[in-house]
């Protein structure tokens, strides 16, 4: 077998903003494997300023790959630990290589018998941006919708108590992220105004690494509490278990991208399971490759929650599309 990469620049369609800053370009990698005719496709979707693989030597790590292709699969996601996104795309291309076409997990889904649901996600942006979004996802069907929030809190807050005096919870699920854009003490404050908006959950609310200013929150919080960022880098199973039974999170919110594949998502989802704490898969950004492979696998986890999936529509040069969203459901075509 032989394996090789290519470095692609996915371009915005617009700048999108969180608060970690505004995005208009995302790096990524495509993996191509080939042996006698056959081809398997992975992409390596590592997120700049996010992933814990973001160093220096990470190209030099999937020439590695590249180099070793034929060693044992164990051996090589063992010296790519580190490297979850590497492992990511490398799970992907194997199971693409295996079924071929446009298949890396069969189901009803692939056998378009089957849809996902999906929530809604608002980006960050002045009042009437953020509005138009969420009146559009609204008008296709929507049910259940994300907002990023963590810059101005005060207009957030405003536009969430709009929503609410329009939609009830019982007509509409209102998520938030965070993405660790408050102090401590403002999250404090925040959690206990968004439980009075009836808010489903806030992921991430103060930066990672905090544990036990997370686990006081997950305590006492009115508002479900999703760790997300909290999960990256942490590879060994025996940490696994150590961040969820000390900090104990009402969600984990997995993208199989940051912690490591399909692999790692499953050992993130039994010991979560085990634990009684909730779960749901999101995409981080991927290409349509990607993602369409972060779609295939989650049909198989049976989460009847909406699902965060569908942000291939954010590109202008993405790749070919093998899903397609009618209102809040996803399928594959």
């Amino acid at each position: 077998m032989k394996a090789s990469y290519q470095p692609y620049i996915l371009q915005f369609k617009q700048a999108s903003g969180t608060s970690r800053g505004v995005l208009t370009t995302k790096e990524t990698f495509i993996l191509t494997l080939e042996h006698k005719g056959k081809i398997g496709i992975g992409e390596c979707a590592l997120f700049r300023g996010l992933s814990s693989d973001d160093v220096p030597n990470y190209e030099e790590k999937l020439q590695w790959l590249c180099n070793h292709i034929h060693q044992e699969v164990a051996f090589l996601k063992n010296e790519l630990k580190h490297y979850p996104s590497i492992i990511f795309g490398l799970e992907q291309a194997l199971l693409n290589f295996d079924l071929g076409g446009n298949l890396y997990f069969e189901s009803d889904f692939t056998q378009k018998k089957a849809s996902i649901k999906i929530n809604g996600l608002i980006w960050m942006g002045n009042v009437d941006f953020m509005k138009m979004q969420i009146r559009e996802k609204l008008q296709l069907g929507f049910d259940c919708i994300k907002l990023k929030i963590g810059v101005d809190w005060q207009t957030e807050k405003q536009i969430l108590q709009q929503l609410r005096e329009e939609f009830s919870a019982k007509h509409l699920e209102i998520r938030v992220d965070a993405n660790g854009g408050f102090t401590f003490s403002e999250a404090s404050k925040v959690l206990e105004e968004l439980a009075a908006l009836d808010i489903h959950s806030i992921e991430q609310p103060i930066k990672a690494g905090q544990i036990q200013e997370m686990k006081i929150l997950c305590q006492q919080s009115p508002t479900p509490i999703a760790l997300d960022e909290e999960l990256i880098g942490v590879i060994d199973n025996k940490k696994k278990r150590d961040l969820l039974e000390n900090v104990m999170p009402q969600y984990i919110i997995l993208k199989p991208a940051l912690v490591g594949g399909f692999s790692a998502c499953d050992e993130w989802i039994a010991l979560s399971e085990s634990l009684g704490i909730g779960w749901w898969i999101t995409s981080a950004l991927e290409s349509n490759i990607g993602l369409n492979a972060i779609a295939q696998y989650t049909y198989t986890k049976n989460n009847p929650m909406p699902q965060g999936l569908g942000t291939g529509a954010l590109f202008t040069n993405n790749f070919k599309s093998n899903l397609n969203l009618k209102g809040d459901l996803l399928y594959f075509k």
